[in-house]
């Protein structure tokens, strides 16, 4: 939004400036401080601090704070457990309920899956990567609740993906382990996230990460598959293997992540299907390792290779000084790494609380085997690294293998 008060000074400099120019042409000397001094007045005109329309051009739409007002009070009568519900504070909210950031997200895009499904787990997305920042105020806690202490003012390491070999060996008789996959995720820069983007930068993306992904040789060498124009028998095949993402829960729905589907979206996988990279599912990039059994070392080792052959294809990644690499949901922060196993633990399925008590010594996350939201199958459950933030790719690594060792040890002694 322009300021008319700004607009016309402008104009009037404009004149002044033509009629100087025109009194050079004919000799006359021009003077050049009062030229700098009158384009000086026209820029102070508009004063951020007092400008009205300034304010309202960084503003959410009076309609925005309206119905924020109105599925807020709805929510704070509502019970939940989310972390949502744990710290968005009238205060904090009526801090944040005129922002928006310069993609134009406001805190009802931050917040409208958490509103509609008091269930969640935490109930804030970040609808570009501006959010964490002009947010900050509901992100932070959040951030430092989830990630086991990342305080505002801690900083994530820089990236540090150390040696694959030093991992440790999961399930070397293969009793447990089923299979191992580690997949990291990216968001492009100068991109919003899910809520803000259109149907041409899903496109845009889509165009970049396929064309990148072509680079890619020798055994990690594959083909890139757009979800829009694909079969349904494919489609649920893919999906029934564990390698192809399906339209997003009720979560991901309500957080306007599964806008315009399947456009943008879209699978690449290599030969023999242990390297898989996804598109516009939930991040604009996830790329993922994975194979049958419990050998975490080869299954890292070929992410490491696969992203550092991405990146030199000139893909430039968001990531935020503080918080490291950015992503649509605050659990996957940092390095975004997840490790995960499916592994058999028939005898503490029996025993939860058992199960609860070493997950939590080395920071596991235990879903159903089917992933979050889902029941365990047979006393299968995906067991990964719950921490991302505050630690470098290879000691993410090294807690998930450490972790899934001592799970299998206590299944032996049950």
């Amino acid at each position: 939004m322009k300021c008319a008060a700004v607009e016309v000074k402008k104009f009037r400099y404009r004149r002044l400036v033509s009629w100087m120019r025109e009194r050079e042409k004919r000799g006359a000397k021009t003077d050049r401080l009062a030229e700098s001094l009158c384009y000086g007045r026209v820029r102070r005109m508009c004063d951020k601090s007092k400008c009205s329309c300034k304010k309202k051009a960084n503003q959410a739409p009076s309609s925005v704070q309206r119905k924020l007002e109105e599925e807020y009070g709805k929510f704070a009568t509502t019970p939940s457990d989310s972390l949502l519900k744990k710290y968005l504070t009238r205060e904090v909210f009526d801090k944040l309920k005129t922002r928006k950031t310069r993609y134009g997200s406001s805190l009802l895009d931050v917040i409208q899956s958490g509103l509609k499904n008091p269930d969640s787990g935490i109930g804030a997305y970040a609808a570009d990567p501006e959010a964490y920042t002009t947010f900050a105020a509901l992100f932070d806690p959040i951030i430092e609740d989830y990630h086991e202490g990342f305080k505002p003012t801690d900083v994530h390491p820089p990236s540090n993906w150390g040696d694959a070999s030093k991992l440790p060996s999961l399930d070397p008789e293969g009793k447990y382990v089923i299979s191992t996959r580690v997949r990291c995720a990216r968001s492009l820069e100068n991109y919003p996230f899910n809520p803000t983007m259109s149907r041409e930068q899903y496109l845009e993306i889509q165009d970049k990460i396929s064309g990148a992904l072509k680079s890619l040789d020798g055994d990690l060498k594959g083909e890139y598959y757009p979800l829009e124009g694909m079969d349904k028998e494919t489609q649920q095949r893919l999906i029934d293997d564990h390698f192809l993402f399906k339209e997003g829960d009720r979560f991901l729905q309500d957080a306007r992540a599964c806008e315009f589907w399947p456009t943008g979206r879209g699978i690449f996988y290599n030969g023999n299907k242990t390297l898989l990279a996804w598109c516009n599912e939930e991040d604009h990039l996830r790329l993922i390792s994975m194979q049958k059994g419990g050998d975490l070392s080869a299954v890292y080792a070929r992410l490491i290779e696969a992203l550092g052959k991405l990146e030199r294809q000139q893909l430039r990644f968001a990531r935020h000084e503080r918080l490291g690499y950015l992503t649509f949901c605050p659990t996957n922060l940092g390095t975004t790494i997840r490790a995960s196993v499916h592994v058999r633990l028939p005898k503490l399925a029996a025993d939860p609380q058992e199960l609860k008590r070493v997950a939590g010594i080395y920071n596991l996350q235990v879903r159903g085997t089917r992933g979050e939201h889902s029941e365990t199958e047979g006393g299968v459950y995906d067991v990964s690294n719950k921490r991302r933030m505050g630690l470098t790719e290879h000691e993410a690594l090294l807690e998930m293998g450490n972790g899934i060792v001592e799970l299998i040890r206590r299944e032996e002694t049950l």
